[in-house]
Formats: C-alpha cells, structure tokens, sequence
C-alpha cells in the first residue's frame, strides 16, 4: 500500500482524513501543494497557494483542507502541474480544468490573468474527449481519445509545437509530421514535449539544448521530430525529467537521454547523451519508468517489483540505478526527489496480504516463469524433435487464440497428453511456449526467423513483432540476406525493408558472402533490380 504520509504535507492530516484519500498529488516548487480526492470523489486542496494554484478562489495558503466544490464529483483521470505552479486536469467526461499562474496563457484561456479558481477550458476542444493532460514549466498539452495532441502556453523553444516561438494563449493541435498518426501517450520536460504513437514511434520538440529530444544534436525543435535512434523499437511509455528523458519498450528495455548533470541518465558517469541509451541492460524485464520535470530523479520497476533510483536523490548525485528497498516507484519521490513532487496522480489502494517473514514470496510472474516445463504440475506435453515440453492447458487456453481453438474443440478425451509438432524445431517451439509463460524470448536472429514462421501460422501479432526486433538487432553481413528472404515469405513488410536498406548498405560484404549467391533465383533477381533502382549497382 502507498503511504500518502511520506509527503510531510499529509502529516498535518489525521487518521480519518487520511482513511478517506483515493487519489492525491503533491506539487509546487517546494513540494508545499497538494490536491486529493476522496473515496466519494470530493476534491480538497491545501498548502501553500502560490500563484494561487489551489484554486480554493482566494490567495490564501492552508493547513486546513477546503473544498474544491466545481470539481467535486468529476471523476480526475488525469493530473498535472507546472513551475509556476499552474494545474491541468482532465475528468472522466474528457473536460480539461485549468487554475494558477497564466503569465504565459499556459491555462488556455486566451488571457494572462491568474486563474484563482478551476475552469473549463474549452477553446477548440469542444466535441474532444481529453484523456491525459502534461505540463511543462509554463506549457501545457491534452491527448484526445482519437489521438490528437493540444498544446498551448509558452513557447519560447517551440515546445508548443506550432513551427514558431510565439506564445500560444489556446489550445491548437499539434500537427505537422503527427498528423495523420495516432497518439497514444504525452510527456512534458521543462520546455521540451515528447508524444508516442500506436506504433510505439516517438516524437519530441522544444528545447534541445543538453541533448533532451534524443536527435542526435543540441538544437531546438519547433515541430515535432521523430527519433530515429528508437527505430525497430516498440516504446510503450515515455517521462520526462527537468531536462532528461526516459523510454520503456514492449520488451522492458529502458532507454534514456539528455541532461546528465545528476547522474540521472543512470550511465554510470555525468556525460549528457544526444541520442537514446539503453541501461539496466543487465536487469530483468523494467515493467515501469518514472520521471518528474521539477526533479533531476529517475526510477524504474522491474518485472518482479523490485525498484530502483538515480539522479539527484537527497542532494547526492547516483550515477548508477541503485536498487531501494521501495515497492513502488512512488516512493523514491517522496522520499529522495527534490522538491519531493508527486510524477503522477497517486491512487492509493489497501490491500492486506497474508505471508510470514519465513515465505520464499514469489509474483504471479515469477511463479509462472517457474512453472513453465515443470512435469511434476504440468497436464499436457508436446513432442518436438524426440523432445518433451511440459506445460499447463490453462496457461496456454488464457495466452493463446490457437491453443484455446484446439481445447474447446478437443478438450474431453479427444485430447492426447501427447501433442506431437513436425513443423517447427524445438528451439523455436520452446522458445515459443516459454513466451506464453514469460513475454520474454531468447533466441538469436537466425532462430527467431522460425519463430517468426510461427507467430505468423499462429496469428500471434505482438510476437511478430518481437521476432523482427530480435533480428534487427542481430543482423549482419553474413546473415543479412537470409533475413531478407525470411521477411519476403512471411509478408513482414517493415522487416524486408529494413533487411533490404541494410543489404544494400554493406552490398559488397554481403555479395561476397558464400551463402548470397546460392538463394532462390526470383529473390536475387528482385533483389537486384530493386537495389540498382536506387543506384547500388553502379558498376
């Protein structure tokens, strides 16, 4: 359970007030505001009121919490906050709310009035579900349901993404190279913004200036630019530090960039980074990333809930993860950042858990993971290659469309203990089988083209895609044609084109190889008349 009383502003609350708090985040530039919402989804705010960001209607700061009557019953889905300190949220309904400091029109009310009290903001929103709002230190941004990204306030680095460094005093939708693509997730740095797409693309804009956007370079962005040194990779989340950047993929790869003043990249030195990095390379699967633009602290969890942090952590510079004793990501900020900022809208959930000191505890995950080729509690083997997999039906019923097919057709005695597969080796099957078990697969390129072959028959989609990531990061002179060949015949479109650039990008080393030439005559033909179209075969 999260202990909202590690923030010392709850501390002046008692045991009842606190009893009452669903949801709650602390903010401001000493960490000194704080706004929650109870289990009846009254709103109440208390601290400190600079710039008048409690929205209580006055100037006033309190140790005694008062009611946020506008936005009691609004169901908040979503919370953010920025330097100066103004506030953004967004309800259930897909309403946006806006109060405190506007000296840059970060409230989206087309004036530069401080906004004593919340209220709707609703100029070219009208008709759009918001669904996530980000602040920066005087900017803001809305995701819509259907994808679209909003952004207003100031602009000085071009983090609006408008193409000019104009202030922005409404919302405008933030087109250029987003328009047409789908948004899925938005993050804000100081005076940086970062979206990902469905696809697991990321685009960033704003100021650049220690290498924050991830280019490759220093200079600022005024529209949104995608980054290149995350392609092949599927990124799932994004956070942005002050002026650093995190990013997780579908596989728990943890990728960062930017300022490294603090040590808050987790490289293991000081060095800004232009381009993304991937570290914790050696851990297990990271299942969560945290960042908060008012900090220089970074956090990542990790499949089997351990938590690590670093960065500034109580004026200390951590230039490696360093493994807490915490259980979530949460508390690092509480305990560690400065100011002691909430990242997120924290939802408090009790639960009570019945183990002694002396159990060996493990995760669903972990006792999964465990389980899998295990003939002591499996009820079901395959047969590959003269060797058994033992497995579980139910595990492979909940995971798999192709098995819970086979079990509801044969699931009375028509179905043998026994399930031989001639199709596919036993590397690939098992590999495929401990996927079910793991999300995890451990095969080199030349394997998971197999892999591939069955992700394909079997209509698994996300493991298509994680077969093709494995082989780009393996690919090589030596085995870059086969590849090639193998996202031809399983109509991997993204992977041909990469094989192929990658083919004729080292067209001598791979034409030179022993195994080149000796391919299907309609492939090298294709392959050679594609290739001198883009002018590789000059001579």
């Amino acid at each position: 359970m999260v202990d909202v009383q590690k923030w010392p502003l709850f501390t002046v609350l008692n045991s009842q007030e606190i009893s009452l708090i669903r949801q709650a985040c602390v903010f401001g530039t000493s960490g000194n505001e704080a706004i929650y919402i109870t289990h009846n989804d009254e709103v109440y705010a208390l601290g400190l009121n600079c710039s008048n960001c409690l929205g209580t209607g006055d100037n006033q700061s309190t140790i005694v919490p008062k009611k946020l009557d506008v936005l009691c019953g609004k169901k908040i889905v979503s919370f953010s906050y920025g330097s100066g300190p103004h506030v953004i949220l967004a309800t259930e309904d897909g309403e946006i709310y806006a109060w405190g400091h506007n000296g840059y029109s970060q409230l989206g009310n087309g004036t530069t009035n401080q906004g004593i009290s919340p209220l709707q903001v609703s100029t070219n929103l009208v008709n759009k579900k918001v669904t996530e709002v980000a602040c920066g230190s005087h900017h803001s941004m809305a995701l819509t349901s259907d994808g679209e990204v909003f952004a207003w306030g100031y602009n000085n680095c071009g983090q609006v993404g408008s193409g000019s460094t104009a202030n922005q005093p409404t919302p405008r939708k933030v087109s250029n190279c987003l328009q047409n693509k789908v948004v899925v997730g938005i993050a804000c740095g100081q005076t940086s913004s970062m979206a990902v797409l469905d696809n697991g693309e990321v685009y960033a804009w704003g100021y650049n200036g220690n290498g924050q956007l991830g280019l490759g370079n220093s200079g600022n962005q005024l529209t949104p630019c995608r980054l290149t040194g995350l392609q092949g990779y599927c990124v799932l989340q994004i956070a942005s530090g002050y002026a650093h950047s995190l990013a997780l993929t579908d596989e728990g790869l943890l990728y960062v960039w930017g300022a490294n003043t603090y040590g808050q990249l987790g490289t293991g030195n000081k060095v800004n980074q232009l381009s993304p990095v991937h570290i914790m390379v050696e851990k297990e699967r990271i299942v969560e990333i945290a960042a908060c633009h008012s900090s220089h602290t970074s956090a990542a969890k990790t499949q089997n809930g351990q938590v690590y942090m670093w960065g500034q952590c109580r004026g200390q510079s951590i230039v490696l993860p360093h493994l807490s004793h915490f259980s979530c990501t949460d508390d690092v900020f509480a305990c560690f950042a400065t100011p002691a900022n909430m990242w997120r809208m924290l939802s408090i959930v009790f639960s009570v858990s019945f183990t002694s000191e002396h159990d060996d505890f493990m995760t669903i995950a972990q006792s999964l993971k465990k389980e899998f080729d295990n003939p002591e509690t499996s009820d079901l083997k395959f047969s590959v290659d003269g060797k058994y997999i033992h497995v579980h039906k139910a595990v492979l019923k909940i995971r798999c469309e192709h098995f819970r097919s086979m079990f509801q057709s044969h699931w009375n005695e028509d179905l043998k203990e026994v399930i031989e597969i001639n199709q596919f080796s036993y590397p690939v099957y098992r590999a495929f089988l401990e996927y079910l078990y793991t999300d995890n697969v451990d095969l080199p390129p030349e394997d998971a083209i197999g892999l591939l072959d069955l992700a394909t028959s079997y209509c698994e989609n996300r493991l298509k895609k994680l077969c093709q990531r494995i082989i780009k990061r393996g690919i090589t002179v030596e085995n870059a044609f086969s590849l090639l060949s193998a996202a031809v015949r399983y109509e991997a479109e993204d992977l041909e084109e990469f094989c192929f650039k990658f083919c004729v990008n080292h067209l001598t080393e791979v034409t030179q190889t022993e195994t080149f030439w000796q391919f299907d005559g309609c492939l090298l033909k294709e392959f050679i008349s594609r290739a001198s179209k883009c002018g590789a075969f000059k001579n």
